[in-house]
């Protein structure tokens, strides 16, 4: 696969824009080419204001899902391309897998690779994988599989997706309460502007009642509450299935009393909404 040099990160609100003006008329195959930025130092400011946002402790070590936001725009940047085959606007965070094959710290220098993998029918439309990787002196010390889905005519004997296990009963381990503004203020750390995160004006227009939790922040919230064991070689699933929406009280259940700890996000009392479920192997 051909891998296309980048200078520098690109910013995401240009690349939201242009994918918006450009999301008629896509379709056909995955682009042939994956996009590279060499040398990223971590900016200690940037990622201390992560830390604090998603609570997790502070320092200089990378927390499990650091690297993904790091990530991110080379993500937004294959799928605002004309050359990819979904339009971005529209697209579901379904699945998201990270592995971490060894402690990052801020002293690393880091290496990024994101490609586009896997276009496949779903019984809801059409999935597609963006793989991010990620390298520290030749060696492979990260890598991030993020499933998407473009809502459309289902695919007549698609797979049925795996939704992982349930998520667990039981008295929560926390009770989280977050706020209106908690979109924004992830926006403004991660670069993710998408309008459905902003205010309930901008995603109203997009079908939902209310603005809605980035599915990374909640991800990212629920491994701070497991602790540093996520920062060091570990891999976690995580399930995203109904959108958290802002403001909103949810319940945070934890069940590590087998090898696979399993976690997630539920709210409601006589109907039991599950908003994300999270398994960890350490």
């Amino acid at each position: 696969m051909e891998l296309r040099e980048l200078a520098s990160a690109p910013a995401l609100g240009p690349l939201f824009a242009r994918a918006a003006v450009t999301q008629r008329g896509r379709g056909g195959d995955l682009p042939g080419h994956g996009l590279r930025l060499a040398g990223v130092e971590v900016d200690r400011a940037h990622l201390l204001d992560y830390q604090h946002l998603c609570r997790f402790a502070g320092g200089d070590v990378l927390p499990h899902t650091y690297p993904h936001v790091i990530g991110f725009p080379l993500q937004v940047a294959l799928m605002a391309d004309r050359s990819f085959p979904l339009p971005l606007p529209g697209l579901v965070h379904l699945e998201n897998r990270i592995t971490v094959h060894r402690r990052l710290t801020a002293d690393d220098r880091i290496d990024l690779t994101v490609h586009s993998a896997d276009l496949r029918p779903h019984p809801k439309g059409t999935l597609v994988d963006l793989v991010t990787e990620v390298d520290v002196a030749g060696e492979r010390v990260w890598e991030g599989r993020s499933t998407y889905l473009r809502r459309g005519h289902g695919a007549a004997g698609a797979p049925a997706p795996v939704t992982g296990p349930a998520v667990p009963d039981g008295p929560p381990a926390g009770v989280l309460r977050l706020p209106e503004g908690l979109g924004r203020a992830y926006a403004a750390v991660s670069g993710d502007v998408n309008p459905i995160h902003l205010h309930a004006v901008t995603a109203k227009a997009m079908g939902f009642p209310r603005a809605i939790a980035h599915g990374m922040w909640t991800a990212a919230r629920t491994l701070a509450v497991v602790g540093p064991v996520t920062s060091g070689p570990s891999t976690s699933t995580v399930w995203f299935r109904k959108p958290v929406l802002l403001p909103s009280t949810v319940e945070l259940a934890v069940d590590d009393s087998a090898d696979v700890l399993v976690a997630g996000l539920r709210s409601g009392r006589e109907t039991v909404r599950e908003h994300l479920v999270l398994t960890l192997e350490s």
